[in-house]
């Protein structure tokens, strides 16, 4: 066998920190190195490094690669107006299970129809589980086919809904007008079911889907411009649109969020939303809700909460004990002085927390 004219190059010996390094200092799961250790953590991409502040890992606070528990290298800095900023976000996107939780709420509803309505035979309940976030007139199409079998094609007019004596509005998320009219009762949830005497003045016309979808996207319009100057909602392109509208109809929560997570970030630059889109109801007044300027950062740099928000617009529903139960699309006690739910249509649509 022939040769090789020169040898070959005898292989060089890792160096000692990397052959013997110290117990813990390896890298963690998903390639990310403890705090003291050698190995250096992988860039960010994507979503990841566009959370990064100040050098720090996305979720973590600058002069920290990780969750420190003690070492030499970990020098935590005073946290920043931009850093509680970064923090809020990371909350507000990154928590898959919570989001998750709150766009699977739903609603057990019983469903009957009105009595003086006019039927070749007998018209059994339907029953639904209705999901939080959604609009009546855009999860309610099961309930209209099996009700107009049982009707007289010249019966049938636009359907509306009513729950004891109440029309129930169809622009109000779903779990929003639950709060609002029934939080105090058992389940199932019972609505009247309507084809005739539309209630002209107090709900408005919804011929199709077009009209839902059409609210929809002014609510998100009207949010993106208290939140961003309206300057990620017009960057979309329709397609886009289109996509976040057909994830909140087929119920995708994936398909939603895909489109919805850009609306709900801000650059690291930035000091967080520019405003707080809410709107409170009260289903003590004829007032249709409350909306007000209100930033989530205090001059100081402390994070506002939801109870400050509450004692800044609406006081009555503080009491001296505090509020036992915060939440959006959720209604408090009876025995507070009101009854207040929050709507967060404008805020990530109908989406309760």
């Amino acid at each position: 066998m022939r040769q090789r004219s020169t040898p070959r190059p005898a292989r060089r010996p890792p160096p000692p920190s990397a052959s013997a390094a110290a117990p813990g200092s390896g890298p963690e799961r998903g390639g990310r190195p403890k705090p003291g250790g050698s190995g250096a953590a992988p860039e960010p991409r994507g979503r990841a490094a566009h959370a990064r502040v100040g050098g720090a890992a996305p979720g973590f606070l600058p002069g920290a690669a990780a969750p420190a528990r003690g070492g030499p290298q970990f020098q935590p800095k005073k946290r920043t107006r931009s850093t509680c900023a970064s923090l809020l976000l990371g909350r507000m996107t990154d928590d898959k299970d919570v989001l998750r939780d709150v766009w699977f709420g739903r609603i057990p509803t019983c469903f009957t129809l009105y009595q003086d309505e006019i039927t070749e035979r007998e018209a059994e309940p339907y029953y639904l589980l209705l999901p939080r976030i959604s609009y009546l007139t855009l999860v309610t199409d099961k309930v209209k086919k099996h009700f107009q079998k049982v009707m007289r094609q010249e019966e049938i007019n636009e359907i509306w809904f009513e729950y004891e004596g109440t029309p129930l509005k169809w622009h109000y998320p779903i779990g929003l007008l639950f709060d609002l009219h029934a939080s105090n009762t058992a389940l199932p949830w019972n609505i009247t079911v309507h084809f005739k005497n539309f209630p002209e003045k107090d709900l408005l016309h919804c011929h199709s889907k077009d009209v839902i979808e059409a609210h929809f996207m002014a609510c998100i319009k009207e949010a993106d411009a208290l939140k961003h100057k309206s300057q990620v909602i017009n960057e979309m392109q329709k397609k886009d649109h289109k996509q976040l509208w057909m994830g909140l109809q087929n119920d995708k929560f994936e398909q939603f969020w895909a489109i919805n997570r850009k609306l709900m970030e801000y650059p690291p630059e930035d000091n967080g939303f520019r405003y707080i889109p809410f709107r409170i109801y009260q289903a003590t007044t004829e007032r249709p809700f409350i909306q007000k300027l209100f930033r989530p950062i205090a001059s100081g740099g402390q994070l506002h909460t939801l109870g400050d928000l509450l004692k800044d617009v609406c006081p009555s529903a503080i009491t001296p004990e505090g509020v036992s139960y915060l939440g959006f699309n959720r209604a408090f006690p009876a025995a507070q002085p009101c009854v207040v739910a929050f709507d967060c249509s404008s805020y990530t649509p109908s989406v309760p927390v």
